[in-house]
């Protein structure tokens, strides 16, 4: 199971493997508050990519097809793939965000692009 979740929410038990998928660290958090078994800062947005978003809702389908596109090309992306499945077989995977927007966020987009992935029978990316 793959889920996401805030960072301001309380872990739980249920969360599993969660790893944080934000570049910057949560405001106003402790790190160990947030309980992580994972950072991967690579997978996130580019700083340009995000900044151009800005958490603008109107901007998401837009937003969403360039993330797209750049985790396609993102080199971290085999190797967090890799990890994903592996703990996913284990446990829920939980991708932990810092945005306020909990429907327009790149966690959700990355979510949707793991699963299109594993749907595909794509582990490397």
């Amino acid at each position: 199971m793959l889920q996401t979740k805030r960072a301001y929410e309380e872990p739980e038990e249920t969360d599993g493997y969660r790893i944080l998928v934000d570049r910057l660290w949560p405001r106003g958090i402790k790190k160990e508050a947030l309980r992580l078994d994972s950072w991967e800062k690579d997978i996130a947005p580019s700083p340009d990519l995000r900044r151009q978003f800005n958490h603008d809702s109107g901007k998401f389908e837009w937003f969403k097809e360039e993330y797209m596109k750049e985790l396609e090309q993102n080199e971290a992306a085999p190797q967090f793939m890799e990890n994903v499945v592996r703990e996913a077989k284990m446990h829920p995977v939980t991708l932990v965000y810092g945005a306020k927007d909990t429907t327009h966020n790149h966690a959700v987009v990355l979510k949707e692009f793991i699963e299109n992935k594993i749907e595909k029978g794509e582990k490397d990316g």
